[in-house]
């Protein structure tokens, strides 16, 4: 502290002389200039004793307008350079001890468009998107946490139930299967979880090629066919013929699984899963109808959110990564989702990608 209080001191007296120097030889100059002028054209004498005089009264106004200067350059680097520094310098020490709230006011004495108050704009921005990737990631954790926590409760409970002597073989099987379907939803969460991590930090590139559209949800719809059987699901399908796309065919494939999926899960038995594929301009439109339970507005706003799960009866089925991957990647690609909804009449999701132009597609209905 002493150490620092000298160095203040020694810097004090540094900007004194330097503003004494300038001082003294600005008004030295302006001095004899006006005195060689009042010498020449009135035709005064300058004598020692005069001279002697006017050097003591301009030395005494050089040291009150060098005390004066300091004074005033101290009083405006306290309110315009030190006060603001003062303010950012906390307010980050805050935000490093984990204090994302912190803001700082815009200094009034300055202008709006100053630097300081620039910096200060900056600053806040900052904090805020801070504060707002600080409560994902806790909320993150905390279901990530619960999510994991879930199966394997279930699977120590079965397990345990299974240690038990002289059970019937239904009961065997009963339990192994919920252990079974207990790793299973497991085993897609933290591979969704990885798949995210991987896609949200762009360690996952898009490998773009071309390939037919219909092909391809023709295949993965194929892929359901169990599980719509299973639940005697009526399938329309509305597919333009011909419709190229350039995109990573992996990652996509992702999205209409996970599209269908959903649209299984959350459909009665004997309800309806629609799914038709157009062109609009320059893109393809995929859609995807069920005739589910809905979705509401409110939940409509929140559904593409990580861990999100609308209706929580259909919980045991999935983990809310699924649309969150969906989400994540139609934005590497480049391309549009929306979703339009009504609570017991089933829900639509759209997707638009761009296609390659050249081929010319015709609605084919099956």
């Amino acid at each position: 502290m002493k150490k620092k209080n000298y160095k203040n001191l020694l810097h004090s007296i540094w900007s004194f002389l330097v503003f004494f120097l300038l001082t003294a030889f600005s008004v030295t100059c302006c001095m004899l200039l006006f005195l060689n002028v009042l010498s020449s054209r009135m035709g005064l004498e300058l004598t020692e004793e005069n001279i002697n005089i006017a050097a003591k009264l301009t030395f005494g106004n050089v040291i009150l307008l060098t005390v004066v200067f300091v004074l005033i350059d101290s009083i405006r680097k306290k309110l315009t350079v030190e006060r603001p520094v003062k303010k950012i310098l906390q307010a980050a020490e805050k935000i490093m001890q984990g204090d994302f709230s912190v803001r700082i006011g815009m200094n009034s004495r300055l202008r709006k468009d100053d630097a300081f108050n620039r910096i200060i704009a900056c600053f806040n921005k900052m904090a805020e998107e801070l504060s707002g990737i600080e409560t994902l990631r806790t909320d993150f954790v905390a279901n990530v946490s619960h999510e994991i926590k879930t199966p394997l409760a279930v699977i120590q409970n079965y397990a345990m139930l299974l240690s038990q002597r002289d059970l019937s073989e239904d009961k065997k099987n009963e339990y192994t299967k919920a252990i079974m379907d207990a790793t299973r939803r497991l085993s897609d969460l933290i591979s969704n979880i990885l798949k995210l991590n991987k896609l949200e930090n762009q360690q996952i590139f898009p490998q773009l090629e071309v390939y037919d559209l219909g092909e391809q949800l023709c295949e993965c719809l194929l892929d359901f066919e169990n599980l719509w059987e299973k639940e005697e699901l009526e399938i329309q399908t509305d597919i333009a013929d011909g419709i190229q796309v350039k995109a990573d065919r992996e990652m996509v494939k992702i999205v209409w699984n996970n599209l269908f999926s959903n649209a299984i899960k959350f459909t009665d038995k004997g309800g309806l899963l629609a799914l038709s594929l157009y062109t609009e301009n320059e893109m393809a439109v995929v859609t995807v109808r069920d005739t589910g339970c809905g979705i509401s507005k409110e939940t409509g706003s929140h559904i593409f959110d990580k861990f999100y799960q609308g209706d929580t009866s259909h919980a045991s089925q999935g983990n809310g990564l699924g649309l969150a991957l969906v989400k994540r990647i139609v934005d590497i690609m480049g391309c549009e989702i929306s979703v339009s909804s009504e609570v017991g009449k089933g829900s639509t999701f759209t997707v638009k990608i761009r296609r390659i132009t050249d081929g010319k597609g015709e609605k084919n209905s099956t």
